[in-house]
């Protein structure tokens, strides 16, 4: 790690990919998982605040920040469905971790990956909590780039053997399925919604553009199953019709966060939720009927960033994956920022 105070740890996007590999995508998410928990079991110590957003007819961006007092985190990421025309990201996000102590960074990181990698452990978190036991089949509806993430992290954490895909656009499906090819799953590409829910105890949507959309509607949702409804992340787009919902015990992260963007904002400020970190935690019951339905409705949370930025830290300790950023000004006396501005003159 950085051997003086004005360097500072940076993942790239070459070094996390590499990192991922090394480790393993699938152990990757399931270690990210485990700081999920973890934090998820000390959430009352954290700062808690919705994402900051900046909203436009094209898309959003966000800051998400966190503490728990000894560290502070932050990531920002957008989201513009239409950049997928253009043959840029949907999604793209950095991330930063610092000292509490005295405010200094301490890991600078590209996240858009790191984001695929912890919203696969929080999927897998929450069904893990939820789902029907000895739940084996998923039904992944949007085959996009978080897809691949979501299946193997489901695998991993929650020991299925078979995804089910379905997207409107038929080359993003083909994609997902070759990328899942030595996956170990049994893949299934399917020509509609409903034919991929054939079977499924487990249901993601996962889908991009921002509107209020019905990828989901309430007579293809039968009893007992999971839903992680993880698309709809912002106002004004959602995925799953209005009646699931009511026919759901809904769990969320946040739900001052939740129900401005997540699914239950198209029912009442009162609708019962339940807090996830209060099912892990115990405090409050998770799956509790074998016919009962069980939705997800996750739009990624502040402190499942910190925790991926934890988990990320302790990965590249000892490591090669990270180079080192002159980026914070550090005079020898604290007071003469301008006489180490003026000293640079004899060295150029």
């Amino acid at each position: 790690m950085a051997a003086n105070t004005n360097t500072v740890p940076f993942v790239s996007v070459e070094n996390m990919m590499r990192l991922a590999l090394e480790i393993g995508v699938e152990e990757a998410i399931a270690g990210i998982a485990d700081c999920i928990e973890e934090d998820f079991r000390r959430w009352p110590l954290f700062d808690k605040t919705p994402r900051v957003a900046s909203h436009s007819a094209e898309g959003v961006i966000e800051l998400m920040p966190t503490s728990d007092g000894i560290d502070y985190g932050f990531k920002y990421v957008n989201g513009h469905p239409q950049n997928t025309k253009e043959g840029l990201q949907t999604v793209v996000a950095f991330g930063l971790l610092s000292s509490v102590e005295t405010g200094y960074p301490v890991l600078l990181t590209e996240m858009t990956i790191l984001t695929a990698l912890r919203t696969a452990a929080m999927s897998g978190v929450a069904t893990k909590y939820l789902a029907p036991k000895n739940a084996k089949c998923l039904a992944m509806i949007g085959n996009g780039a978080q897809s691949e993430f979501q299946a193997l992290g489901l695998k991993r954490i929650c020991g299925i053997d078979t995804v089910r895909l379905y997207d409107t656009d038929k080359e993003a499906t083909a994609k997902c399925a070759r990328n899942l090819v030595n996956s170990g799953l049994k893949v299934v590409s399917c020509q509609s919604a409903e034919e991929a829910m054939t079977g499924a105890d487990i249901i993601t949507t996962c889908t991009a553009d921002k509107k209020n959309a019905t990828i989901l509607t309430d007579n293809m949702i039968g009893p007992g199953v999971h839903i992680n409804g993880i698309g709809g992340d912002c106002p004004g787009k959602t995925e799953l019709h209005r009646d699931i919902l009511l026919r759901s015990d809904v769990f969320v992260e946040y739900p001052p966060q939740t129900r401005v963007e997540g699914e239950i904002q198209q029912l009442p400020a009162d609708h019962p939720v339940t807090e996830l970190w209060e099912v892990i935690t115990g405090a409050k019951s998770g799956r509790t009927r074998d016919e009962q339905i069980t939705l997800f409705d996750g739009v990624g949370f502040a402190i499942e960033d910190f925790s991926a930025l934890r988990w990320l830290r302790d990965q590249i300790a000892g490591s090669k994956r990270y180079v080192l950023l002159d980026v914070i000004a550090d005079p020898d006396d604290p007071r003469d920022l301008f006489g180490m501005v003026q000293r640079e003159k004899d060295r150029m």
